[in-house]
């Protein structure tokens, strides 16, 4: 049975949060955007993590739920992944591009998803 929706995006969270991805964020942007329901943020130090979260995550979340993104949009090197589950949209973010675009202030009335445990 397909995972979608928060559970999917969870899963994602918990897959960034084991490769120690930095300052994890889940935003419920139901009936705020047409573009994904759900929107994981989260931050890497350098090329090397960015390239790390961005493999472990596909390959934890293939593993814990079968999905695959759709798309894969953007390189670890330009500092600022996004893998497309069409319900979730992970942003994997250098901190620097993260500041930059600040994509939490940009979906400010998105309400925050609590997935730690």
């Amino acid at each position: 049975m397909p995972v979608e929706g928060q559970d999917l995006a969870v899963a994602c969270a918990r897959a960034a949060e084991e490769i120690l991805a930095e300052d994890i964020k889940i935003l419920d942007l139901q009936g705020i955007s047409s573009l994904t329901d759900f929107m994981v943020i989260c931050s890497g130090n350098s090329m090397p993590h960015l390239k790390a979260i961005l493999r472990e995550v596909e390959a934890k979340v293939h593993g814990f739920t079968e999905a695959k993104p759709l798309y894969t949009e953007g390189r670890a090197d330009s500092r600022w992944v996004v893998l497309d589950y069409v319900d979730v949209m992970v942003h994997i973010m250098h901190g620097e591009m993260r500041k930059l675009y600040a994509l939490e202030d940009l979906w400010g009335d998105a309400s925050m998803i609590q997935w730690e445990s």
